[in-house]
């Protein structure tokens, strides 16, 4: 690769690679020098319909033409459209729009405050998982579980109980112990945090105590959500619904927009004044929600990514399971996580080096979350691509 530009008048927050994209079309992106990439990282979970969609591309264009944004002092009729079809597709019952999932994610907290001091709790405390990535504003990062991510920014904010991911008996030590915990927070795949999946059994059981004391369930499906496993929502596999489900990333196919949807328990908590959003909830930011889901609905796509995503993880089963330093391949639909026995960021760009888009989380795992277009041709080159970098990767470092 050639040396990244200069970017002096950017803050330094990220480790770019060196290379710009420019275009796109289906699961392909250019970079400026013309190079082509195949595209396994779908901005992270983001483009749920690849890039230049024909069905999408005109409505966002016909809704710039007509209105981009206005505030919610007035009616917003495309969020009532965009709600209705979320409460349809998951049971629950109303909706509020933001523009992110960490939005998503402070809200639900607010939620979750607000139910306990309703319930007269003073300081009400929320239970959280260790590895878990919920945001980076204070409190979202508070209740993230990566000590990496929250060093130099303490204080952080308290009210916080951390447990580990698929161990009931440590929740059910907290309902014995805290008396004060009021919700049950965390993602139904742990995402940034290694593409772990919380278990169908666990979810049930965590549904049946949340029932029993009275506590919210909230279902962090920022990344999850919106199709990615199979089903709208990743919960959907164990049966259960919760009572709070921040959505982002997928939902808007790249516009910005969040979502929190909430069920009987939580849907009416927050009151007018307890909350409120300049640009959540604008007229573009609905229109891209609202033809997400119908595109994704209309072309079949939620067994589109649990067969391509099948497909996928059988073939990497195949050709990586029994390697030497390979750990597990994980995840579920189009969401899937390699990890390695060692440290592995470098694939970043060897991978983008080679044509292939992906991202490393965890610092062990390789995270494969493709727009839900993939075809199985596409998958099978996914599979071309990264095997070999990873058998390279494996052999040079291999452990004394």
């Amino acid at each position: 690769m050639t040396a990244a530009a200069p970017m002096p008048h950017v803050m330094p927050t990220y480790g770019r690679l060196p290379f710009a994209l420019s275009h796109g079309q289906g699961c392909r992106v250019w970079d400026t020098d013309g190079k082509e990439y195949l595209d396994g990282l779908a901005g992270i979970a983001v483009n749920t319909l690849g890039h230049n969609h024909p069905k999408l591309v005109p409505a966002l264009q016909e809704q710039v033409s007509k209105l981009i944004h206005c505030c919610n002092y007035y009616q917003v009729p495309l969020q009532e459209e965009l709600a209705a079809q979320l409460v349809h597709l998951s049971g629950l019952t109303n909706a509020f729009f933001c523009n992110s999932g960490l939005e998503a994610n402070e809200a639900a907290l607010k939620i979750a405050r607000k139910y306990g001091h309703d319930k007269g709790i003073d300081l009400p405390e929320v239970v959280v998982y260790e590895k878990a990535f919920h945001g980076r504003s204070i409190a979202t990062l508070s209740a993230t579980g990566n000590p990496k991510v929250q060093e130099g920014f303490a204080p952080l904010v308290p009210g916080f109980v951390r447990v580990p991911l698929n161990d009931i008996a440590a929740l059910e030590d907290v309902a014995a112990t805290r008396p004060k915990v009021v919700a049950v927070f965390l993602e139904v795949i742990q995402g940034e945090g290694g593409v772990n999946p919380a278990t169908n059994d666990y979810l049930r059981a965590v549904r049946k105590l949340c029932d029993d004391k009275g506590w919210l369930l909230m279902l962090d499906e920022v990344q999850c959500g919106i199709g990615r496993t199979g089903k709208w929502f990743a919960h959907q596999w164990a049966g259960i619904q919760p009572d709070v489900m921040p959505l982002a990333k997928g939902l808007g196919s790249g516009v910005p927009v969040g979502a929190v949807v909430c069920g009987p328990k939580a849907a009416n908590v927050l009151k007018p004044g307890n909350h409120g959003t300049t640009f959540g909830g604008n007229p573009l930011a609905m229109r891209a929600g609202v033809e997400t889901l119908k595109i994704m609905e209309a072309d079949g796509l939620l067994d589109n990514a649990a067969k391509v995503g099948a497909h996928l993880k059988a073939a990497l089963q195949r050709e990586l399971g029994a390697l030497p330093g390979l750990t597990e391949i994980r995840g579920d639909g189009l969401m899937l996580g390699i990890e390695l026995d060692r440290p592995c960021g470098v694939l970043l760009g060897r991978a983008a080096e080679a044509g292939l888009l992906l991202s490393v989380t965890a610092d062990k795992v390789i995270r494969l979350v493709p727009p839900l277009i993939l075809t199985t041709a596409e998958a099978d080159q996914i599979v071309a691509i990264l095997v070999p970098l990873v058998k390279q990767f494996l052999s040079d470092t291999s452990k004394a």
